[in-house]
């Protein structure tokens, strides 16, 4: 009997098979050029990555971790501040916001979307809360317009974290516009990769625009007078090149994943398994571009689930396992189990199935067949 082929969770070397022309033409350009760091590509991308979000203004850095501490520092966020957070995302997140030497304070989130919750964030303002950082997590943006009516009533500024959303929309506009400043990661696996770290942070205030250039240059205006102490968080020209390369494809990109997105759903239906796997909610005043595809499986199956996937060469991941407040590093805040709950029952439930652009509906199929065949042998065992 023939082995099927491995599923990967995401197929990164895809896009280079495509574009192998123009990517190796980019990147020699940028060698030949000389000019490694910054400079005309870094200048090109930025200037077509703000038109494509509809934002004024684009930076490039070094990642989307570089992207969130360049935006919140640039925003006035500093030691003593706080800064509000959802508990259940990825690590830089409340990373970045230690990093400048404030506290993350947790609010939980919505558990149809994954997203903050706007209604938990009043309670959490405090005379020392600056500002809110609201995540489009995998791929769907937060609840907006509520989370700037609590910014607003208590003059907070708000700092998008659209790692995993680029071209996501929320009621008609992009994101990348919907705060004071948001922060996109350019890692291989996002809806835009580069082919390595890269990131950018958008903003419509001239300002911050400003701010933002000199931070990410050792606080440089001008060489070597340092107006800031800053950081070195450049993005590199190659990086640049090969985004260029990319940007133009991105549409189609995102048609991909909502059609697999779509595929998944039918396919989960037809093999009767919605009952065991709760599929993700799209909202219908936005564009979810499934960065991943998250269901939720009953907490007792979720991780033997995982190793039976793997066991059948199938991509899968779980983002994320344990909530921030959970992590040893912020035992300091005094936290507890129980404290966010939304958050802690969708980090013992959550699973990514593997999904891209270009994954094939034999290839979707495959996953939900392996995932098909453990229920049923957990159900025989259980008889």
């Amino acid at each position: 009997m023939t082995t099927p082929p491995p599923v990967p969770l995401c197929d990164v070397t895809a896009r280079y098979r495509l574009l192998k022309p123009q990517i190796d033409a980019a990147v020699l350009g940028v060698l030949a050029s000389g000019q490694a760091i910054l400079g005309p590509e870094v200048l090109a991308f930025e200037q077509e990555a703000a038109a494509f979000c509809g934002a004024r203004f684009a930076v490039g850095c070094g990642s989307g971790t570089d992207a969130l501490v360049l935006a919140l520092h640039a925003l006035g966020v500093g030691p003593g501040d706080e800064v509000i957070v959802p508990p259940f995302t990825f690590f830089a997140t409340a990373g970045a916001v230690c990093r400048l030497g404030a506290t993350p304070v947790f609010a939980d989130i919505d558990p149809l979307t994954f997203n903050l919750d706007p209604t938990q964030i009043e309670a959490r303002v405090t005379r020392k809360t600056k500002a809110v950082v609201p995540v489009h997590l995998y791929g769907q943006c937060c609840d907006m317009d509520a989370v700037r009516r609590v910014a607003d009533r208590h003059g907070l500024v708000v700092v998008e974290d659209a790692a995993q959303s680029f071209g996501s929309e929320y009621r008609g506009r992009r994101c990348g516009t919907l705060g004071a400043a948001a922060a996109i990661s350019f890692y291989p696996t996002k809806n835009l990769g580069a082919m390595g770290d890269a990131g950018l942070v958008t903003t419509d205030d001239p300002e911050v625009d400003r701010k933002l250039r000199a931070l990410r240059v050792h606080g440089s205006e001008t060489r070597y007078y340092h107006k800031y102490v800053g950081y070195n968080m450049r993005l590199d020209a190659v990086h640049a090149a090969v985004l260029r390369v990319f940007l133009p494809h991105v549409p189609a990109w995102l048609a991909g994943r909502e059609a697999a997105a779509g595929r998944y759903d039918h396919l989960i239906e037809a093999a009767d398994l919605h009952g065991f796997l709760r599929r993700p909610t799209a909202l219908p005043d936005r564009r979810h571009t499934f960065n991943q595809y998250v269901v939720r499986v009953p907490a007792p199956h979720r991780d033997a689930l995982v190793k039976h996937l793997k066991d059948n060469a199938v991509g899968v991941e779980v983002y994320y396992p344990l909530c921030l407040h959970q992590q040893e590093c912020f035992r300091h805040l005094g936290h507890r189990a129980g404290d966010f709950p939304a958050s802690e029952e969708a980090a013992a439930a959550v699973l990514a199935l593997p999904i891209f652009p270009e994954i094939t509906e034999s290839q979707q199929a495959r996953v939900v067949d392996v995932i098909g065949a453990y229920l049923a042998k957990a159900l025989r065992r259980a008889a």
